[in-house]
């Protein structure tokens, strides 16, 4: 209990205050206006065709804060306001998935470990609903530590794939950031805005390494207890 207190609780506090803050700075900074009254998805297609890319559908997808690049099927997808947004919020979020089209159409080699880890993610995944809650917690000693081991596996690489994970995104705000101000669609002093939405996002994928480092080394821990 006391090793779960340490390693486990403070990840959900950490994943819980970098929720609110990304939610806090993202509210706010909606809400400010860019002075180029450049929407979204025109920011997103500017630093794409600066980049020579011009094969990447951008697409409007519902919900707030769903916006990602999808590097299989060449979408660009941008909620709703930030589709049609001109805040400084939309045009940062709008460039920073537009800098993942980027690093696709560079090869960018962080981009591609993460891509290539896609498929055993998804099965480690798919199975995290029976190590978080599984029998492992009852009957793991008594089984030989195999539920234990799945689970050791299954963080391992949740680990390792949010570990690759962070480059890919510091990189494609970084370009964003040097793209909205080259391509004037901002002035530097806007970028305050765009720094702040980014940088709180940032603390996102940073809680999500933490969270599955905090359980492999709790399942590391649990394991070795096992065999004693």
């Amino acid at each position: 209990m006391l090793s779960f207190i340490i390693l486990i609780v403070p990840t959900f506090i950490l994943a819980f205050w970098a929720q609110n803050k990304v939610r806090s700075a993202y509210g706010k900074y909606v809400q400010v206006p860019s002075r180029g009254n450049i929407t979204g998805r025109e920011a997103a297609m500017a630093v794409m065709q600066k980049a020579g890319i011009y094969d990447v559908d951008i697409v409007q997808v519902p919900g707030e804060l769903t916006d990602h690049y999808d590097p299989v099927n060449k979408r660009l997808a941008l909620s709703e306001h930030n589709y049609n947004g001109t805040s400084l919020a939309a045009l940062g979020v709008a460039a920073h998935e537009a800098g993942h089209a980027v690093q696709h159409k560079v090869g960018y080699s962080m981009l591609k470990a993460r891509m290539a880890m896609i498929p055993v993610t998804n099965i480690a995944a798919s199975l995290m609903p029976f190590i978080m809650f599984g029998p492992f917690f009852i009957f793991g000693a008594a089984m030989g530590g195999i539920f234990l081991k799945i689970g050791v596996a299954c963080y391992l690489v949740m680990t390792a794939f949010h570990l690759i994970t962070l480059p890919v995104e510091f990189d494609a705000s970084r370009r964003a950031k040097q793209e909205l101000v080259s391509l004037g669609i901002l002035g530097q002093d806007e970028l305050v805005g765009v720094n702040k939405t980014l940088d709180a996002a940032a603390w996102t994928y940073v809680a999500a390494f933490v969270s599955s480092l905090g359980y492999l080394i709790y399942l590391l821990s649990m394991l070795g207890s096992s065999r004693d």
